[in-house]
């Protein structure tokens, strides 16, 4: 049985139909989903893009080799200094890259270019 019993039925032009599939597809929505947000009062930002999720791994990464390097050093009694030298300042250009790009993006969406919730959903602002 569905969880949702209730159905609707909306008209739209075709200029809100496009702007809703567009917004539904940034936000890594079904348009029905994105509307049910919009009218709880969420409004969802856009999906990240692959950048973010390379990142990600990228962090994972060296979260991992840091990892090693602790647990090696709690077995051996000693740590790999120029192991540990070299993962620490990979994690710190990782860190800085990061800053930067975060920086970017803030400035972007501050004069509306970056991902804020009135430019995604084009001034239409949460309920």
């Amino acid at each position: 049985m569905r969880k949702r019993a209730n159905e609707k039925h909306f008209f739209f032009s075709d200029d809100e139909l496009k702007g809703l599939k567009n917004n539904a597809k940034k936000a890594g929505l079904s348009e029905s989903a994105l509307v049910r947000q919009l009218v709880c009062g969420f409004a969802p930002r856009e999906k990240p893009d692959e950048q973010f999720y390379a990142a990600m791994r990228e962090m994972s990464a060296i979260g991992n080799n840091l990892n090693q390097i602790a647990r090696k050093a709690a077995i051996l009694g000693f740590i790999d200094a120029p192991y540990y030298k070299k993962e620490a300042e990979k994690w710190n250009a990782f860190r800085l890259e990061v800053k930067r790009a975060a920086r970017a993006m803030l400035a972007g969406s501050l004069t509306g270019h970056g991902m804020d919730s009135v430019s995604v959903w084009n001034g239409v602002p949460a309920l």
